[in-house]
């Protein structure tokens, strides 16, 4: 197979909506796929994400909007004509055709010659690591070799667009984890624009150049792995990416102020009527001596959880706040913290202290 990186499509959606009776499970959605990018609708169950591949696909119609790949404007195209790679949550394989025949569909399809489908399909397998197995029957194969066929079968024509509506979710966590990076790895040798669903915050920040948070049929935040995670644009957001605290932010003039303590940050605050003090458990330190210009907050230990590579501590502020704290176990590190009962200092550097405004949009 060529690699498709040059003829790689953008995405361009604009107003698009779709509703149930009176649900909206897309409102007024708008989003810019770049060509060749990885990009994953991440969300809770019943946020829009899925709906909004569906749109995508051509397989729902939406209310209104504008759908365009490349200039081409495809709202009202069928699927059949869109010319897109599909993967499906559950393979959506056929059982009684072999492993080469489930691959080779799409090229039959559209006419393709015995002889350039077989050429085509073992290409397409060698590429998902199943080469030599065109000839077993489905039946014979694991999870993640049905996976394989699966996304195989979706990039076997080279589309422009490749689609994936939660195609690990099936998978066990070592398998899923190792077909990730694979994932990632396919996407950076064929380099076709590939738009990817799930409902898992760390596949999404290990695969993707760019995730939208999707929720209520809205997008609350686009951008990078690391930018979400480090400022997140909102509290839905920061609870969603990772596991976070909350403290209520109140403002004095130009102070910031949380359980009691003006705060110290490098990072600008939200312009907003509401705000949080956003507390990532590995960047909180149980602190000892010195606490230099850290951000320092009084608290009891109640709770104490060994993890193997890490420890995670659990400690509550004098108004009452619970903060968790995570942190790695070297040599005899879990035996000298702190025992459930005793008074700690809790302290987050100003660089790491983000203050997001406290609303979910």
């Amino acid at each position: 197979m060529s690699n498709t990186l040059q003829e790689a499509l953008p995405i361009t959606v604009r107003n698009v909506t779709k509703t149930y009776g009176s649900v909206y499970a897309l409102n007024d959605v708008s989003l810019d796929v770049k060509s060749g990018e990885f990009l994953t609708l991440l969300g809770p169950s019943g946020s829009g994400k899925t709906t909004l591949l569906m749109v995508l696909a051509g397989f729902t119609r939406p209310d209104k909007g504008s759908l365009k790949f490349g200039d081409d404007e495809v709202i009202r195209k069928p699927p059949h004509l869109r010319d897109v790679g599909m993967t499906f949550q559950n393979y959506a394989l056929f059982p009684h055709m072999t492993v080469a025949g489930n691959v080779g569909y799409p090229l039959k399809l559209r006419g393709a010659s015995k002889a350039e489908m077989a050429e085509r399909v073992e290409k397409a397998l060698e590429m998902v690591q199943l080469g030599g197995f065109g000839d077993r029957g489905i039946e014979q194969l694991s999870g993640g070799q049905k996976q394989r066929v699966a996304l195989a079968r979706s990039i076997v024509f080279e589309p422009r667009i490749l689609l994936m509506d939660e195609p690990l979710s099936a998978l066990d966590k070592k398998l899923r984890d190792r077909m990730q990076i694979e994932l990632r790895h396919l996407h950076e040798q064929l380099g076709m624009t590939t738009v990817y669903v799930t409902h898992d915050q760390r596949e999404a920040l290990t695969m993707s150049d760019r995730i939208a948070v999707v929720n209520h049929g809205r997008i609350m935040q686009l951008a990078t792995p690391q930018e979400l995670y480090e400022q997140p644009a909102n509290r839905f957001v920061a609870d969603f990416i990772g596991d976070s605290t909350f403290l209520p932010v109140t403002q004095e003039g130009d102070r910031l102020i949380a359980a009691g303590i003006t705060l110290k940050t490098t990072r600008k605050a939200p312009d907003a009527d509401k705000l949080s003090l956003m507390l990532r458990p590995e960047r909180v330190t149980v602190m000892e001596g010195d606490t230099g210009d850290a951000n320092v907050f009084d608290a009891t230990v109640t709770e104490l959880v060994y993890q193997g590579e890490s420890f995670l501590l659990y400690a509550k502020l004098t108004d009452g706040t619970e903060v968790a704290v995570r942190g790695a176990i070297r040599d005899d590190t879990f035996r000298t913290l702190p025992a459930p009962g005793a008074a700690v200092k809790l302290g987050i550097t100003p660089a790491d202290t983000v203050i997001i405004e406290d609303g979910d949009a």
